[in-house]
């Protein structure tokens, strides 16, 4: 069986300092996923910082249906590694974690986006049956995510 898990990198002409700006403002998710229409911090928070929350208004696949998450910061190290968890409501885990490393490369930065899909009984049987699909899917998802934010980084008057 595969692993629950899949990468993307694109290199973007901008410095590591306006790339993360732009990964870690929750709340222009909406501009650069495909799945994503919407986030915004909860529970007091106001930006990156490990253990703050938002919620993502999540149109699965592009088509639906279309939900709320709730997903909690796991790594925050400043234009470096931003990462965090989709909850699962009421049992205080997770299911999928989605990560961005940046890295200064030549003219700009390299960014890869992963996700990774917390091991159990029914994620294994998910990822037995619709795996395949949904790695293809995300790796489309995250790669045109990461054009979209390249786009606006290598336009902006910081880069």
């Amino acid at each position: 069986m595969r692993a629950f898990t899949e990468s993307v990198t694109v290199h973007i002409s901008a410095p590591p300092q306006a790339v993360w700006d732009l990964i870690t403002d929750v709340t222009r998710i909406g501009e650069f996923s495909p799945e994503t229409l919407e986030g915004r911090w909860i529970d007091g928070a106001a930006g990156p910082a490990v253990g703050a929350k938002f919620q993502g208004h999540v149109k699965r696949n592009g088509r639906g249906p279309m939900y709320w998450t709730t997903c909690r910061v796991t790594r925050c190290e400043p234009e470096r590694d931003f990462a965090f968890v989709v909850e699962v409501p009421g049992l205080g885990t997770g299911v999928n974690t989605w990560r961005y490393q940046l890295a200064p490369a030549g003219d700009g930065t390299d960014v890869t986006e992963s996700f990774e899909l917390t091991p159990s009984p029914l994620i294994k049987l998910y990822w037995l049956l619709a795996g395949p699909f949904r790695a293809k899917t995300n790796v489309r998802g995250m790669t045109e995510t990461l054009n979209r934010i390249k786009a606006v980084a290598e336009t902006s008057p910081a880069s």
